[in-house]
């Protein structure tokens, strides 16, 4: 890889729904909300709110979703980010990635296209990171035509749905052009590395400048991922979720990260269940 693009959302704190909160809120934050819309050729309100509710279909909240313009200037596509502490025990995770790249496709009906424009429909990434693994791995899954009687030419996008599924092994790989990316992010989201190590790792082996906020924004996580691991064992299943329901994250994220079935932490955090010592 010759470059490389580094994206970081941030430590976490942040939960599914925020911007909406605001903006349903808040008249001046709906204000600027709408200034921007009005001289942007999209919704901003639609980008913001990561949560997608279609009518029949259900609430679907994404962890991570926004749009990236193409180099044309004018073409963008859509990008979904999903983390994983492991693979899930209680479902094939792969059929999830399906459904999300999905509901990408079919919410932007009336959004970024409009009645049977289906030309304008916009490509969809959906990328998996998948920490703890076996294995570095990574693969495209999308779609491929297969002719059985003939070879027409059928017109049409068939790079409109991709998924990406990245797994991170537990162990840090060494630093090569195969593992580039996974020993970048394995760095960033390790709970062994100290915050000198990872930064020691970005700074000098990505040369990704090491400015005085990222390193703060590295200290934040490294200490959340740190506090995470000593606060399971010293306060408890339960208290751990409340901890981490109270600093924002949602029941959905929380059960992704703790391993805990969703019914069981929405129990939890409703106070139904004692604590789990």
């Amino acid at each position: 890889m010759s470059k490389i693009a580094f994206i970081y959302p941030g430590q976490g704190a942040q939960k599914c729904g925020m911007g909406r909160d605001f903006y349903e809120n808040s008249e001046q934050a709906e204000r600027y909300f709408d200034d921007v819309c009005g001289q942007l050729d999209f919704d901003l309100k639609k980008i913001c709110f990561t949560e997608n509710e279609e009518i029949n279909e259900g609430l679907v909240r994404f962890d991570i979703v926004f749009y990236v313009r193409m180099k044309d200037g004018l073409s963008q596509i859509i990008i979904n980010v999903e983390a994983q502490k492991d693979e899930p025990t209680g479902y094939e995770i792969l059929n999830r990635a399906i459904f999300y790249v999905s509901r990408l496709i079919s919410s932007q009906k009336e959004r970024d296209f409009e009645n049977s424009s289906y030309n304008d429909i916009k490509r969809v990434y959906s990328i998996w990171v998948c920490m703890n693994m076996d294995e570095s791995s990574m693969s495209h899954v999308h779609l491929t035509k297969e002719d059985l009687i003939g070879s027409y030419e059928w017109k049409g996008n068939l790079d409109l749905l991709n998924i990406i599924m990245l797994g991170l092994a537990k162990n840090l790989p060494e630093h090569d052009e195969t593992y580039e990316l996974h020993r970048l992010l394995g760095a960033l989201l390790s709970k062994e590395l100290t915050i000198d190590e990872k930064l020691n790792i970005i700074g000098n082996e990505y040369d990704i400048p090491i400015e005085e906020n990222f390193r703060k924004d590295v200290s934040v996580m490294c200490n959340l991922s740190q506090g995470i691991k000593e606060d399971g064992i010293a306060i408890g299943e339960a208290g751990l979720i409340m901890k981490m329901y109270k600093n924002g994250f949602t029941a959905e994220q929380i059960a992704s990260a703790t391993d805990k079935d969703i019914e069981e932490v929405k129990a939890i955090i409703a106070g139904k269940e004692p604590a789990l010592a």
